[in-house]
This record gives structure tokens, sequence and C-alpha cells, in this order.
């Protein structure tokens, strides 16, 4: 998330559009370099007993994300498009005219840079390819709501943030439902990719997913009812000429009752938009 955020960041400084990829049965396109056998579904006749060897990826298996990236990356690739050395889902292409970049999650892609004509032709191999959905823009990624607005970017969960909520409407006493605390501390990990200011807070009351009390399960209430005041709040990347990287970080010494080790806090800047 944390170059995903870097990626928007410059995308807003720069004024480049963002457009969205969704490749079709994405696993299905890996290639398979060992040979993987599978028993035949239930329902078709197999009076001998016999097994299928495989030429291509299934989902399920445990090597299928893996040989899709390999065959992405391949084709990338040949588009000219280098991988990042600090983060492999990211891909850059670059000549004396053109700057583009391709962020990669699992079978979504992120598309922006100076030169449409590469963006267009990227897009129609691998349409070629592997059949994608063109979904234009890049208004939803992730469960992240991306709105544009002048000269910035502005992320959010509000869905997301309503959907969590109704899961706490039906249930009775927390205390006897560790899977439900336990489901709603994840969520609210998810939820620190736009909201930053929950991090403290959800980074506490995960230390109690195994045995959680009466007052942990209060302390939950309380960021829940406090993200139900703020529903809209997310992170707005800015547009700015100056795109330094800034870090400031504070610790207040001993703090922790249980271990008497400090907690750090730290904030990262790309400009003046938050990157992690």
């Amino acid at each position: 998330m944390a170059t995903m955020r870097c990626l928007l960041a410059l995308a807003a400084s720069k004024g480049w559009v963002l457009y969205q990829l969704d490749i079709n049965n994405a696993f299905l396109h890996g290639k398979l370099v060992e040979e993987v056998y599978m028993r035949m579904p239930k329902g078709i006749p197999n009076p001998n007993n016999l097994v299928c060897k495989l030429k291509r990826s299934l989902y399920g298996l445990k090597r299928a994300s893996r040989q899709w990236f390999a065959r992405l990356n391949e084709e990338l690739h040949k588009q000219g498009f280098i991988q990042a050395k600090n983060d492999p889902s990211l891909f850059i292409y670059q000549t004396s005219t053109a700057f583009i970049i391709a962020a990669v999650y699992v079978d979504d892609i992120i598309l922006t840079g100076t030169d449409l004509g590469v963006i267009t032709t990227l897009k129609n191999h691998l349409h070629k390819v592997f059949s994608i959905k063109d979904l234009g823009e890049l208004h939803y990624f992730l469960g992240i709501e991306v709105s544009h607005k002048k000269q910035s970017i502005i992320l959010t969960q509000k869905k997301f943030s309503k959907e969590l909520l109704q899961l706490t409407s039906d249930h009775g006493d927390h205390f006897h439902d560790p899977v439900l605390y336990k489901s709603l501390v994840g969520k609210l990990n998810f939820l620190t990719h736009t909201r930053p200011d929950l991090s403290y807070a959800v980074q506490t009351l995960s230390q109690f997913m195994s045995q959680q009390r009466i007052p942990h399960v209060q302390a939950l209430h309380h960021v829940l009812r406090y993200i139900a005041g703020t529903i809209g709040q997310g992170i707005l990347l800015q547009a700015n000429s100056q795109l330094c990287l800034k870090a400031y970080s504070d610790s207040d010494w001993a703090s922790c009752s249980e271990s008497r080790k400090s907690v750090t806090g730290y904030v990262m800047l790309l400009g003046n938009s938050l990157v992690t």
C-alpha cells in the first residue's frame, strides 16, 4: 500500500490520468513448469480410476498465483517494462519521450504515465494475450474509493466502513464471541490503509486476539463509535512541485505497562502526501 500511495501521489502531482484493468480468469493463464496431476472431477465417469495431467494452471493450486505472475511478468517485459527492484509488483517503462508505470495486485493493474499511446498499446497487447476488462479511470481499488479533485486525490473506505459497522448490529456480548472480535480487528487493520489515525488503537487491540477480556471489547466498541462519527475521513494526496521524501518519528519511553517497552510512531510524506 505504501507503493500504491506513492504512485497516486506522483500521479496527482504530475496531473497524470490513472487507469485500471482487470484480467479475466488470470490464474488460468499460468504456465506449469512442473508435472501436476489432479483427480477427475465428480460426476465424470472414470471406471479405470485415471487422473488428469494438467497443461495449465488452475484456481486452487498453491503455485497458481506464482505461475500467473511469472506469465504477466514475461508479457510486460516483452513490451519494454522493467521490474522495480524495491517492489516486484511495480513495472516501469521509460524512453526519451515516455514514462509509464504499471502497478500489479494479482489480477488488477493500475496504469499511469505521460504517454496515452503507450498505455493504449499495452492495453491492446494484454487483451490479445489474456482478455482484459478495461475499467477506465481509477475510482475503486482493493476496497478503497479513489476520488479525483483538482490537483489532488482523496482515498477513503466509506463502503467498507459501513459494512464493518453493520457486523455488530445483530450480535450479543462480544466477550463470548472471540471469532467476531478477531474478525472486527482484522477488518480494522485493513481500514488503516486510509485511516492512519486508527493505527495505534488497532495495533493495541491486535495484541489481545488470543485472549480478549471485557475492557478490550469495550475499547473495540469505542473505536467503532469513533469510525461511525468520522466515516468519510481518508487520506489527501496533494500535488506538489517538490516531491521530496520526509520522515518524522517520535517515541514515548517505556510507556507499555505490559512490557515496559517504548512505542514509536512514524510518518513518511512524499511532498505533502502521506504514504506510510
